[in-house]
């Protein structure tokens, strides 16, 4: 995403475009049947102490140390974490984003990815660390292989629901660790979603049991979890990014104009120091993005936007993006304010990194990151500025 009234010239590298092999095509959406604490009021005066403050702002005080013994700072979020959660590799589901999607469990995922596909709608990727305790996600649905390239470089077991043949290739590889509602027993559906798409779901217990099956590890591979993905501020002295003497107010963001079915958009909660998410899905109401397992609305400490390359495949309208660059612009949100951005990423597994306009790789806040991958031109808004 350019600057504001500045054009970026960026310079591709030898990155090849994603394209799927010429295996014959099966049905996209076609589904095999299925096996259906208290807290004292402590009158006396309260001893000033070192001890940091929450960075969220207007929150109440909250001392820096682990909850448990044992607990480490999660390489996912920075928050803590058992060293079990923290060495056991997470998962990703993808996840339809329509008016008849009954989404379970997403509330709880730790980085949620939306991009396009067919038809301007998005589909989402989320990405849960800690995953060994739920008894429904979902729901769950077809796989884009541009996806799998975001997946693979948290080494994720991929969740999804079949897919187009363009994603025969990838999905085919031995490195590939997915698991697909096509061939899996642990899937089922429920009758709470209007349509006969939007209404598979799995369990912890489901993907534990198919993991098993297919012979995929809980652990990291070789060498991953030595290199750190995102990089954090420390958490008692968040990145407000007072730094940049030209970062921007970013009270809203709104996403609308690259989404236009999903008409999402983030609204800063300066109580919270979330960014809490809404939409207003063609032919559904606006209002807040609400966890149908919880009730709770999806809120992020971070939103990283990403401009990437694209490209229309077919007449159906299938989507393909460059998913490795050399490097290419975005925009980096927190905290009520936004900087500008570039991105890099340069093999499979590796890390996409995240540069401001001098070169230094930005800091992310502790907590929950979304990502919002924009096609090459698009445009959002942001509090009634126009970035394109």
């Amino acid at each position: 995403m350019k600057r504001l009234q500045v054009i970026l010239l960026v310079a591709l590298s030898s990155a090849l475009l994603l394209f799927g092999c010429g295996k014959d095509s099966t049905p996209e959406e076609v589904f095999e049947p299925i096996m259906e604490q208290e807290t004292e009021n402590d009158s006396e005066p309260v001893e000033e102490s070192d001890t940091p403050i929450r960075p969220d702002a207007g929150a109440a005080p909250l001392k820096d140390i682990p909850p448990e013994e044992g607990m480490v700072r999660s390489r996912i979020t920075n928050e803590w974490v058992t060293e079990e959660v923290n060495n056991t590799r997470p998962i990703t589901i993808m996840i339809p984003n329509t008016k008849t999607a009954a989404q379970y469990g997403i509330s709880n995922a730790d980085i949620l990815y939306e991009c396009n596909v067919e038809g301007s709608l998005t589909r989402l990727m989320a990405l849960f660390q800690d995953w060994n305790s739920y008894d429904r996600l979902g729901n769950v649905r077809s796989c884009r292989d541009y996806y799998i390239y975001w997946s693979f470089e948290w080494d994720a077991i991929y969740i999804h629901f079949g897919g187009p043949f363009y994603i025969d290739e990838v999905i085919s590889r031995p490195d590939t660790d997915d698991i697909d509602g096509l061939s899996s027993s642990n899937f089922w559906r429920a009758n709470d979603t209007g349509n006969t798409t939007d209404n598979a779901y799995v369990s912890t217990k489901g993907i534990q049991a198919d993991m098993k099956k297919l012979g995929y590890s809980k652990t990291y591979r070789n060498g991953y979890a030595d290199e750190q993905h995102y990089q954090f501020a420390p958490f008692d002295a968040p990145n407000t990014l007072a730094q940049y003497a030209d970062a921007i107010t970013a009270n809203k963001i709104d996403m609308s104009p690259t989404y236009p079915v999903t008409n999402c958009y983030f609204i800063y909660n300066p109580e919270t120091g979330l960014y809490d998410r809404f939409q207003h899905l063609s032919g559904a109401a606006d209002g807040p993005h609400i966890d149908k397992a919880n009730g709770k609305q999806l809120a992020f400490k971070n939103i990283l936007v990403q401009n990437t390359y694209y490209e229309v495949r077919d007449q159906k309208g299938y989507l393909a993006f460059q998913c490795i660059d050399s490097t290419r612009d975005g925009w980096f949100f927190t905290n009520g304010k936004g900087i500008h951005v570039n991105w890099v990423k340069t093999s499979d597994y590796g890390a996409t990194r995240y540069y401001d306009d001098a070169g230094n790789e930005i800091e992310l806040n502790t907590g929950k990151t979304m990502v919002c991958i924009v096609e090459d031109g698009d445009s959002f808004i942001v509090d009634d500025q126009i970035i394109n």
